[in-house]
C-alpha cells in the first residue's frame, strides 16, 4: 500500500515511527457504569498499526494493520487511519503536547454485534478468518460510530516487553 500523502519531508520519525502508547479509555459498561478501556497501539513505520485491546467490549484483540498517516501540526497533532479485515474504519488523532487520543470508529455490524468473534491474534490463521467472516454481515450503512477519548498512560519507542505480545516479526 503506498504510503499517501507522502510523509517525505515531514517530522515523521522524530513524532511517530516506532512509538508506543498505552492509554485508557474513559467509558461505559452496558449499565451505565464508569470502566476503563485499556488499549495500546504501535506505529510501527509509515504504513503499518500495530495494537492490543485489553479492556471494553473487544478485549482480547490484537492486531496489525495498513495505516496512511499524516501531519497535522508537526511535532503535536498526528492522524493515523486504518480499515480491518472485520470492515471496521478507525481514525485516530494523537496530540503529542497533550498527551491525548481521540478517535472515530466506524464499526462493521458484525464487528460490534459480534464483538467476541473479532478477539484473538490475526496471526493464527483461525481468528483470521473468523475476524474476516464478521465484513459480511450488514452492508456499508450498517455502522456503529463510536467517538471516544482517551488519556495516555505510557509513552515510549519500540514495542515493549511487558506489554506489548506482538513481536517486531509478526509485524512485518
Amino acid at each position: 500500500m503506498p504510503v499517501l500523502p507522502s510523509l517525505q519531508g515531514s517530522t515523521f520519525d522524530e513524532d511517530i515511527r516506532d512509538r508506543h502508547l498505552i492509554y485508557d479509555y474513559a467509558a461505559q459498561d452496558t449499565e451505565g457504569n464508569p470502566e476503563k478501556w485499556r488499549y495500546e497501539m504501535w506505529f510501527y513505520n509509515e504504513d503499518r498499526i500495530n495494537y492490543a485491546i485489553h479492556g471494553g467490549p473487544m478485549a482480547g484483540r490484537s492486531a496489525f494493520q495498513s495505516a496512511t498517516y499524516q501531519c497535522i501540526r508537526p511535532g503535536e497533532l498526528w492522524q493515523c487511519n486504518w480499515l480491518e479485515e472485520t470492515g471496521t474504519v478507525c481514525s485516530l488523532v494523537f496530540d503529542i503536547s497533550r498527551k491525548h487520543i481521540t478517535t472515530l470508529i466506524a464499526f462493521s455490524k458484525g464487528h460490534w454485534e459480534k464483538n467476541t468473534t473479532a478477539r484473538g491474534d490475526k496471526r493464527n490463521p483461525e481468528d483470521l478468518a473468523r475476524m474476516r467472516s464478521l465484513a459480511q454481515i450488514g452492508t456499508q450503512v450498517d455502522r456503529i460510530l463510536l467517538s471516544e477519548q482517551a488519556e495516555i498512560l505510557e509513552d515510549f519507542r519500540g514495542p515493549g516487553l511487558n506489554h506489548f505480545q506482538m513481536s517486531r516479526s509478526g509485524a512485518e
